[in-house]
């Protein structure tokens, strides 16, 4: 067993930055003589000191085989992997990172039609061929959960050549489906289960939390260890366990994916947020339950607000309660209103808005004293709308409506459809076309449109939607919706992208 007190990688850093020398070498500040006096004075200068780079003592990101190494192997044994990987380019190249390691081009991938954009960027980079299931929905609160066992049954039987499966555990919402049977029905077929665990950094250190992804049988899980721990923001790792995943191949696409000048601050930041989880992780995490369970107490008992409890259809089916989701809809105003005015009116600001609700992370860093303010900001915006607003109206289209028109057509790969010529067009002229770009609204940060798929009136209809109602949309070259970009002719072979 490794001294989970340990903090190899931090110590060797700190080391360095206190260490007399004159550096030739980059970043060119040179340890912060030569930084601008805005960032001296707003920042302090301790922190330039420790912006090093691959120095002999500070070992390789890439072929690591001291500190860095040590700290992985840390990593690996306080998260229950059998390889950890530092990664400083988010979860977002954690995500690709896995589907190029395990699909080649035209290779099969099961996801929900919920996933992130990194897993669109990864079949891009791959070339593999999306399977999408829907995930549970519900209909009333607008809001996706999982996919279900029974789901991933069906399309495992039509699809039995899939490469492997992934799937979103948990959801931005906190909602983790039933990981320990999708575990099990992936493993019949012999194929990886890939997990984006990014919002479940925290679940291996507290028994009132979800079971994590590995101890449920997931081959790979990518965690933002930033998002709910207490890492630099970008600072994430990629773990993994067990024979079904070539090692060799996630090295070589981490290679491809990240950056070849690695930030030390990042990695230190990984070692030593896993050094404080490991040793002081039961301890911070019970007072932050007590924390989201305050604060969902109280909430819940202010006239016109309700805040989302998840209810379990099967036992191994979870909700993380450190998250907490608060629908503003029946006091007459959309979470984006309420997000607006809790922001510039009582400085409480959410981790983001949608149509009827307001989502907020409660990590280790968050204080009583927080809780109270955000109990006291929806006290006042309860009391002030709630009497003169009658209950705002759900969205005409749902996304369930939405998902259910997507993917219905001949189309390209998403690979085949982002490198094919394309043009710009009025939106009007887009039915039927084929995609060319990722189109994301938040809410709900689902992607409606991705490269290879036919543009349906429903989605249109469902962006212009969000749009109007306070919602905004990334990702696509004309966020105006104006305009979107279509692939000009086919010009390659096409395949048909498949979905249940």
């Amino acid at each position: 067993m490794l001294n989970q007190n340990q903090t190899p990688l931090f110590d060797a850093v700190t080391t360095n930055a206190k260490r007399p020398h004159t550096p030739f070498y980059t970043p060119g500040h040179k340890q912060g003589k030569g930084i601008s006096p805005k960032l001296a004075e707003t920042f302090g200068k301790a922190v330039f000191r420790a912006d090093l780079t691959e120095l002999t003592e500070l070992d390789n990101l890439f072929t690591p085989d001291g500190v860095i190494l040590q700290a992985q192997q840390l990593a690996a044994q306080a998260f229950g992997a059998s390889q950890t990987w530092f990664l400083v380019n988010g979860s977002t190249c954690g995500i690709e990172a896995a589907i190029l390691a395990t699909c080649n081009e035209g290779d099969k991938i099961i996801m929900p039609r919920n996933v992130h954009l990194s897993a669109i960027s990864g079949l891009i980079l791959s070339g593999a061929i999306p399977i999408f299931i829907n995930p549970e929905y519900d209909s009333i609160l607008d809001i996706a959960h999982s996919i279900t066992p029974q789901s991933l049954k069906a399309a495992l039987k039509k699809h039995p050549d899939t490469k492997a499966v992934i799937m979103v555990y948990p959801t931005y919402y906190g909602v983790c489906g039933d990981i320990i049977e999708i575990a099990k029905i992936t493993h019949a077929y012999n194929i990886p289960l890939l997990v984006d665990e990014a919002h479940g950094a925290h679940f291996a250190f507290h028994p009132e939390l979800p079971i994590p992804a590995l101890a449920a049988g997931a081959d790979l899980t990518v965690q933002s260890i930033h998002k709910t721990l207490g890492a630099m923001t970008q600072a994430s790792m990629l773990h993994l366990q067990g024979n079904r995943i070539n090692i060799n191949r996630v090295d070589k696409a981490l290679q491809l994916l990240e950056s070849s000048s690695p930030s030390y601050l990042l990695l230190a930041s990984l070692d030593a947020a896993r050094q404080q989880i490991a040793i002081h992780g039961k301890k911070l995490l019970t007072y932050t339950l007590q924390l989201a369970d305050r604060a969902r107490n109280k909430i819940s008992q202010i006239p016109g607000l309700s805040v989302f409890n998840f209810s379990p259809l099967v036992s191994t089916s979870s909700f993380d309660k450190t998250r907490l989701t608060v629908t503003v809809s029946q006091l007459g105003i959309t979470g984006f209103e309420a997000e607006e005015i809790l922001d510039e009116q009582f400085n409480v600001t959410p981790e983001f808005a949608s149509l009827q609700h307001l989502t907020f992370i409660i990590s280790l860093g968050n204080t009583a004293a927080d809780i109270e303010q955000l109990v006291k900001a929806f006290t006042n915006l309860a009391e002030k709308y709630s009497k003169h607003h009658k209950p705002f109206l759900a969205i005409e289209k749902g996304l369930e409506n939405v998902i259910s028109h997507l993917n219905t057509s001949a189309s390209l790969s998403p690979r085949q459809a982002f490198f094919a010529a394309t043009e710009t067009v009025p939106i009007t002229e887009t039915i039927n076309r084929t995609c060319a770009e990722i189109v994301c609204p938040y809410p709900p940060g689902i992607p409606i449109l991705m490269p290879g798929e036919i543009i349906t009136t429903t989605a249109l209809e469902y962006l212009q939607q969000i749009q109007s109602m306070g919602g905004f949309i990334s990702n696509c070259a004309d966020t105006s919706l104006r305009t979107l970009e279509v692939v000009k002719e086919l010009g390659v072979r096409s395949y048909e992208l498949l979905h249940l």
